[in-house]
């Protein structure tokens, strides 16, 4: 397969976070003639600056949103990762205008600024939280979508692609429940889980960057990609923890909080209708319609009563070994365990 980024610069807004940090490292080994991080924290950007020690690395000081930050950070750049985003639930239940600041505002600053530039592709990266939204958080990553689709709809003729990404829990990224749990054990405490039959598609950061790089080698304006995946419950996740650490705990059930589901939703039956399977993914073209209004009230889409939402309630779960192994393929939890004693190998997924 041909190297798209060979000889490309590459923009990663917030990119001093989990998956910035892991989109970045495989980006130094594709050939890439610069990768520019876009971020606010600038202790996080010395950090990553000391850690991977590259001289491709140019880090920007900015905020997504501040227009002319993005605009100074696009020009002549080929590639977008948008991972700029206000993401923990509660945070944006308390200050659910910041969220929308950032996940709405800070994302059509993006795509106006790739589009203004040049730039050959933007992938906008949004959540499982994004469909049927019950939080602020869900609901703004559900607008930035339609931002980023609207791109295109409103500009027939643009030069920037913009497309999506949703993905479910990432698994070991900052603020994940994964290290919550590995910090309580090595206390010695119980494991705390809201609610134990909480389901959760889980996904690897590598995983995720997987999902990027397939949206910028096959996206056309507007599209939405999806990565299939399991489940499992929170229970059997916070067992899988237990049984790696060899540890004498058990669950705690603290109650579920607020905003939060029993289940998450990758894709709508509505946009499964019009998703094309490609294997390991699924693309959701955009609803290309113009303004001609007939289209949304008076003809229908006779296949959407033909489909489930694809729910982590519903699809393949994981069993308690299942997850065991896909924790291992992990370098964290390996490093973690190697840490406490315990050895282990990879297994082959």
């Amino acid at each position: 397969m041909t190297n798209p980024y060979h000889g490309a610069k590459v923009l990663v807004t917030g990119g001093t976070g989990s998956f910035g940090t892991t989109v970045a490292r495989q980006l130094l080994n594709r050939d890439v003639s610069e990768i520019r991080i876009l971020s606010r924290d600038e202790a996080k950007q010395d950090h990553m600056r000391h850690e991977l020690k590259d001289s491709r690395l140019r880090f920007y000081v900015g905020d997504i949103r501040d227009y002319s930050s993005v605009e100074r950070a696009t020009r002549d750049v080929d590639y977008v990762f948008h991972a700029a985003a206000l993401k923990q639930v509660p945070s944006c239940e308390f200050f659910p205008m910041e969220a929308v600041r950032t996940n709405v505002v800070g994302s059509e600053n993006v795509v106006q600024a790739s589009e203004h530039n040049g730039v050959k592709s933007l992938v906008c990266l949004s959540t499982d939280k994004a469909v049927y939204p019950v939080n602020a958080m869900g609901m703004s990553k559900a607008l930035m979508e339609k931002v980023a689709q609207s791109h295109g709809l409103n500009n027939p003729n643009a030069i920037t692609t913009v497309s999506s990404v949703r993905y479910g829990n990432v698994m070991y990224s900052r603020g994940s429940v994964i290290p919550l749990f590995i910090r309580q054990l090595k206390a010695g405490k119980n494991l705390t889980v809201t609610n134990p039959d909480m389901t959760r598609f889980m996904m690897s950061l590598a995983n995720s960057v997987e999902l990027v790089e397939f949206a910028f080698r096959n996206a056309q304006q507007g599209d939405l990609f999806v990565r299939k995946a399991q489940s499992c419950t929170i229970r059997d996740l916070a067992q899988a923890v237990i049984n790696l650490f060899k540890a004498d705990a058990r669950v705690e059930v603290i109650g579920t909080r607020h905003a939060e589901k029993l289940s998450e939703a990758l894709a709508t039956r509505e946009e499964l209708s019009r998703a094309l399977d490609m294997g390991e993914y699924f693309r959701i073209v955009a609803d290309n319609r113009d303004l001609n209004y007939s289209l949304y009230f008076e003809e229908g889409n006779t296949a959407q009563n033909s489909y489930d939402d694809y729910d982590s309630h519903t699809v393949e779960r994981m069993s308690v070994a299942e997850v065991e192994d896909l924790l291992l393929t992990l370098p964290e939890v390996r490093e973690e365990l190697f840490l406490a004693g315990i050895k282990t190998e990879e297994p082959a997924r």
